[in-house]
């Protein structure tokens, strides 16, 4: 072993080797650096704030079993919520349900059971009778003012409760 000296680099590759290794850092820096901004300024995805206001509900019209309830939902945070359900320990007995209703043609409509609902970051729903609502059950003895506290279940929000004001369908409180 005498006669060979130790391996060193030579400029060229150590000058590779620097390159390589400064590629994944600058880069890592680069996309820390524009999420900090990001962040800062804002932008990034703040949590759901849901809001329910506007509760209304129909007062029930001779012997039916059910009747619908309105609200309005804003979502004034970053992220997207979903309804999951509506409750109420004051309406009758049974389960409440949302329900979509759609056109079918011919001035006739259908109503369709939904297991949730979407509420985009930034948006409102406007429940209505031509759009979405809840279907309660009745329970004897409601009249036009009452006020009926429900409780909305949502997937990232949780609950938030508020009152439904009682009404005459057709009314000016009608939505």
């Amino acid at each position: 072993m005498t006669g060979q000296r130790p391996w060193w680099p030579d400029r060229r590759r150590l000058t590779d080797t620097l390159l390589a290794a400064f590629a994944p850092v600058a880069a890592c820096g680069l996309a820390l650096g524009g999420l900090s901004a990001w962040t800062a300024y804002g932008s990034a995805g703040t949590p759901a704030r849901v809001t329910v206001t506007v509760g209304k509900m129909f007062l029930p019209v001779g012997d039916v079993q059910e009747t619908a309830a309105f609200f309005r939902i804003t979502n004034s945070g970053g992220s997207a919520d979903r309804l999951l359900k509506v409750t109420s320990t004051e309406v009758g007995v049974g389960s409440l349900t949302l329900s979509r209703h759609r056109m079918t043609g011919a001035g006739s409509a259908s109503a369709q059971t939904v297991a949730s609902v979407a509420v985009l970051a930034g948006d409102s729903i406007a429940m209505s009778p031509k759009s979405l609502d809840v279907i309660v059950p009745v329970k004897a003895g409601w009249q036009p003012g009452d006020l009926v506290a429900f409780t909305l279940h949502f997937e990232r929000g949780g609950a938030v409760k508020t009152l439904a004001a009682v009404i005459q369908p057709g009314s000016d409180g009608g939505t």
